[in-house]
């Protein structure tokens, strides 16, 4: 029997059409108001530490406070979601991050600042709770790779757009005026999420989601589940020090400078959508591997004290992280089976959970072993999800999209019709 919360497989948006392309640009817009508040503080780490004398890990901590709260409330916030309806809950708590961030702009003490960076994170829980899961409930199978390839490529714009802004515009008003600036953007984009996105209903429809149970003996859940915690907190590891290490020497590049690196970002942005192509094509798995193998190559690449080396390593370990989180988002809900918002939801907390704690503990290794730690450190988690890579390509292997058969893919015995596993 369907699953309560699906809509039937007559009603799914298809790539082609007004809704999908509507869809597509809402989301957008969603993953770029969301992940530009939510990395806010990062590019200007530097700056905060010397505003409140504080050294580099606790600094860290205000980006940590956003993806830890995020991380914490994630789940607790799709039950929200689903009863409030999707839409709803990402239109106004939007706005709320947006609020907060501006009131994060005056913090007048670091805890302060710390807190409501927490609150903040609490906010965009309930909208990336609900995001990845809003595209798996609106879009039909043949294009649902690709519909979350472009919702990937959102957070990207977002993370870029939003450092871009914090950075440029410290130089000039300080850290707070870019905060300022940047809830300013964001509330643009909040604007045209409340144009675009199409609301939906939700009478009684978290009940049935409550109920599905999660196929916790699968070694493919725990391993889909791993690969966002690793790859995240590598991630943002790297970009958290990556900081610190250009404005001191050699380098001693100033922070407008240094917010150019994270136009790296639109590697991410280009690759994602890429990647969710590709992996409709030729099927999750080669894909995923690939990204994973891709990212630390370029890591490795940000070793010598060359910056034009150091951009070149960034772009690709850039790229490679989206397609690999744009891989593996969309294959969550899949393994999920009929628990797929639940293990949607917990791939997001695994995300930032992973953000939240290897974003601060690689500080150590900065702290001790400067550029090099970090890169040994973050070179660990690579080579751990890259092992979780391969037993999630085993345990579940995917045949490439439908869009290349005739006719309808079988569907799965007791699995709703748009969580096909050819998906």
């Amino acid at each position: 029997m369907p699953h309560p919360t699906l809509q039937p497989a007559g009603a799914l948006h298809r790539p082609g059409t007004p809704g999908y392309r509507r869809l597509n640009l809402a989301m957008v817009a969603v993953g770029s108001a969301a992940f530009g508040l939510l990395y806010a503080t990062q590019p200007i780490l530097p700056q905060l530490g010397r505003a409140y004398a504080v050294p580099a890990a606790s600094a860290a901590l205000t980006v940590s406070a956003a993806t830890g709260a995020l991380a914490l409330l994630v789940v607790p916030a799709t039950a929200v979601g689903l009863r409030l309806g999707r839409v709803r809950t990402i239109r106004w708590a939007l706005l709320a991050a947006v609020v907060l961030t501006g009131l994060a702009a005056v913090a007048p003490t670091y805890e302060v600042l710390v807190g409501v960076r927490g609150l903040t994170g609490a906010a965009l829980a309930a909208v990336v709770a609900v995001a990845m899961g809003h595209v798996a409930a609106e879009v039909h199978p043949s294009g649902l790779a690709g519909a979350m390839g472009l919702y990937v490529a959102g957070n990207s714009l977002g993370g870029v757009g939003g450092r871009l802004v914090t950075a440029g515009v410290a130089d000039w008003l300080g850290w707070r005026g870019a905060l300022g600036v940047l809830a300013a953007v964001a509330l643009v984009a909040t604007a045209l999420v409340w144009w675009l996105a199409e609301d939906t209903p939700a009478p009684g429809s978290a009940r049935g989601a409550d109920r599905a149970r999660l196929p916790w003996r699968s070694p493919a859940l725990w391993a889909v589940l791993a690969l966002p915690l690793l790859l995240m907190g590598g991630f943002v590891a790297t970009y958290n020090y990556l900081s610190y290490r250009l404005v001191a020497p050699p380098f001693g590049l100033p922070a407008s400078a240094v917010g150019l690196v994270f136009l790296a970002y639109l590697a991410g942005t280009l690759s994602s959508a890429g990647a969710g192509r590709l992996a409709q094509r030729w099927g999750r798995a080669p894909v995923l591997v690939a990204s994973v193998l891709l990212m630390a190559a370029g890591l490795a690449l940000t070793l010598p004290d060359r910056l034009p080396v150091v951009v070149v390593g960034l772009l690709v370990a850039t790229a490679g992280f989206f397609a690999a989180h744009a891989v593996g988002s969309g294959w969550a809900p899949v393994v999920g089976g009929a628990a797929a918002t639940q293990a949607s939801a917990l791939y997001v907390a695994s995300y930032y959970a992973g953000s939240s704690v290897f974003g601060a503990l690689v500080g150590l290794a900065w702290s001790g072993a400067a550029w090099p730690g970090v890169v040994a450190a973050v070179g660990a988690l690579v080579a751990l999800a890259l092992g979780a890579a391969l037993v999630l390509a085993r345990a579940a292997p995917t045949p490439p999209s439908p869009t290349r058969w005739s006719g309808t893919p079988p569907t799965r015995p007791g699995s709703p019709a748009h969580l096909r596993p050819d998906r």
